[in-house]
């Protein structure tokens, strides 16, 4: 009895435990059919925003610096033909000679005796020859003997122009109209033909000399005109392109060109550094995009053109360049859709959004 007893207590306990176990597990049932599977969207990476430049043709005239040279008309370094020692030196530096001018003057005296020596056998031999001519004439003498005669006098003049040469040899002369630079020896000095007396240019028409990449040579016309600046004045001069090299240098890969100055001003001086402008005819249709769009390659350079949602890697060729836009003159067309931003991040064929389009 005693056990029944405990037995029937103890059975309440029991179902209720139980029913409060229900509970629990009919709650966390509930709760896990409440909860909805998460979209599968939301899953799935962010496509990257990028921003765009759709391109276009436009008109541009292309223009390059190059560096330059101003030459003289003419310049020559003046220096002797013969060895000697100067007696007399006319040198104006820095002044303006005509042509045939006295430079300067070496020693000759050795020269003189020679040329009086002969001029008076000269006289002998011709006093001779006209005998010979009235004894051949009466017949007094054979021809032989005439002609011996008459070759005398004929060898003297001969030698007499051969000293006469010698003499104006010693003479140093202007060979054109110039300006004389500094001297470089004084009177009294014994020069060589290597020695350089002074040097004089012919100022009144200056040249310019510039050289120009291969690529623009079929650019360069005769009669062109070119700008240009210098060092020390703040003017543009103009130069008219005169003629070029015919050939192109094989280890800079450019055309030397040559152009006469137009202006006469008289601080532009030969010699002098130039930076010489040269701007072309324009281009009706080139094709200019932002300069941080070309992706740099180890073999040439791409750019990232957007397609349908996804990025496409193409081959270009570029022209010139400024500080914002590139010329392209290769692989792209008008109305295509260029990448300008995040272009270390984007792979190809990866899906990619426009975020906003740059204008040009």
């Amino acid at each position: 009895m005693r056990f029944e007893t405990k037995t029937a207590k103890a059975m309440p306990c029991r179902l209720l435990t139980c029913f409060t176990a229900s509970v629990i597990l009919l709650s966390a049932c509930g709760e896990k059919k409440d909860k909805k599977p998460a979209p599968a969207d939301a899953k799935k990476t962010a496509i990257p925003k990028v921003d765009a430049f759709i391109v276009q043709t436009r008109s541009f005239a292309e223009s390059i610096e190059v560096p330059g040279t101003i030459i003289a008309n003419e310049s020559t370094e003046i220096q002797p033909e013969v060895s000697g020692r100067i007696i007399s030196l006319n040198v104006a530096e820095g002044k303006y000679v005509t042509k045939g001018s006295l430079i300067a003057k070496l020693y000759d005296a050795d020269l003189q005796a020679q040329l009086k020596k002969l001029q008076v056998q000269l006289q002998i031999a011709n006093t001779n020859e006209e005998r010979s001519a009235q004894l051949l004439r009466i017949q007094g003498i054979s021809k032989a003997d005439y002609d011996a005669s008459l070759l005398n006098v004929n060898n003297i003049k001969a030698d007499i122009d051969i000293i006469r040469t010698s003499i104006a040899r010693t003479e140093i002369r202007a060979p054109f109209n110039g300006k004389l630079g500094l001297r470089n020896i004084s009177p009294g000095a014994y020069i060589s033909p290597g020695t350089i007396i002074a040097v004089i240019n012919k100022v009144d028409q200056l040249k310019l000399d510039f050289t120009v990449p291969e690529k623009y040579t079929s650019q360069i016309k005769v009669n062109q005109l070119v700008q240009f600046k210098f060092e020390g004045s703040n003017k543009t001069y103009e130069a008219r392109v005169m003629a070029s090299e015919s050939s192109v240098t094989e280890t800079t890969r450019s055309l030397k060109v040559r152009a006469a100055i137009q202006s006469k001003d008289d601080v532009i001086l030969p010699g002098a550094f130039a930076k010489v402008q040269l701007n072309f005819a324009p281009d009706p249709n080139a094709i200019l995009i932002p300069t941080q769009a070309v992706v740099p390659q180890a073999r040439g350079k791409k750019v990232i053109l957007y397609k349908g949602g996804t990025a496409s890697f193409v081959d270009v060729s570029t022209g010139v360049r400024d500080s914002s836009y590139i010329q392209i003159t290769e692989g792209l067309k008008a109305g295509d859709t260029v990448v300008v931003t995040g272009l270390l991040s984007t792979r190809p064929d990866a899906k990619i959004g426009i975020n906003k389009i740059i204008n040009q």
